[in-house]
């Protein structure tokens, strides 16, 4: 562990920085911190510029991002040898502060959140095609488990159940080729050429696009669209992707923190695992599909993110924005 004096500022960056490298919708960064050294808290925020109006109106993706980075600062408390005591939604009146979590040092941190800290900087989503090789079925259990200790559900469907899901991908990918203002979501957090990305602190690189689907069905999107990216190679993703539906019993602001949570646990344990991960939230972000995705036979009762997990190249990373944008010191 690294040994840090937690009331130095060096210590709340730490935290930061590994809060920050969560994923959140296109790459968009939704969140702030405040840290208060006189109680050693952090307050998390939404940033309402970085909000989607057209492809996530009501906030849920913007939820589950911030409650990914929420998780990530508690795995880092863990890793510093500290208690993160969370509360979600603390102030009605504030809706935008989405948590406060109070840090105190205990001799008994949660190892199993502190085994997850090396996964938080290798975790990347990866739009790369995954063997076609079966995940283990203790590794399955243990991601079930991961995503019940953070009061959601983690459920592999069946067969006919991933056929639907694919089919409700392919259904909202013709829709947004004629959506106009999905489109232009996607090009305001895309970065394509060597100008755009090396100035990039935010969105998409087009190195994280992966290659152009020559065949296969795995849902990955295409961040390019009909835009041309030069020395972008294709290739055939897998026929059969194993694919998780994770969700929660209801469908308000801290159900989606929660479901935040748990996503990036299971992320992180996935990669602790060996495994790479990607995220489709494409069909979700049609209420008349993302209601066709739940399974009929399941009790869960809204879903929030559909995971690919499998064996393949990890993904490239992405950029973040500095600190000194996300982060106040009080």
């Amino acid at each position: 562990m690294m040994t840090v004096r937690p009331h130095e500022p060096t210590h709340a960056t730490a935290l930061i920085a590994a809060a920050t490298a969560a994923p959140s919708l296109h790459n968009s960064q939704p969140w702030r911190f405040r840290y208060r050294g006189a109680d050693r808290s952090v307050e998390l925020r939404a940033d309402l510029d970085r909000a989607m109006p057209r492809t996530d109106p009501d906030g849920r993706a913007l939820h589950l991002g911030c409650g990914a980075a929420l998780f990530n600062l508690r795995v880092a408390g863990a890793h510093f040898g500290e208690r993160a005591d969370t509360r979600l939604l603390p102030d009605p009146a504030e809706p935008v502060l989405l948590a406060t979590v109070r840090l105190t040092d205990t001799d008994a941190p949660d190892h199993d959140l502190a085994r997850l800290f090396p996964a938080v900087a290798r975790r990347h989503t990866s739009r790369h095609p995954f063997e076609q090789r079966s995940i283990p079925v203790a590794i399955e259990t243990e991601l079930r488990e991961a995503a019940e200790l953070e009061g959601a559900r983690l459920l592999f469907p069946d067969p006919w159940h991933v056929e639907s899901l694919l089919d409700h991908v392919r259904d909202v990918e013709g829709r947004d080729l004629l959506d106009a203002d999905r489109l232009e979501d996607v090009r305001r957090w895309t970065r394509i050429g060597r100008e755009e990305s090396e100035a990039a602190v935010d969105g998409i690189l087009d190195t994280a696009f992966g290659p152009r689907k020559q065949g296969g069905r795995a849902p990955v999107r295409d961040f390019a669209g009909r835009r041309a990216v030069p020395g972008r190679p294709a290739a055939v993703f897998e026929n059969a992707p194993r694919l998780a539906l994770l969700g929660t019993a209801a469908d308000h602001p801290a159900d989606w923190l929660r479901a935040g949570q748990a996503m990036e646990r299971v992320l992180l344990l996935a990669t602790h695992h060996g495994l790479a991960t990607s995220l489709t939230s494409h069909a979700l972000e049609h209420k008349d599909l993302r209601e066709l995705a739940r399974d009929p036979g399941s009790t869960m009762g809204f879903v929030q993110m559909v995971l690919r997990l499998g064996y393949g190249p990890t993904g490239a990373t992405t950029p973040r924005r500095p600190l000194e944008q996300v982060l106040e010191i009080v």
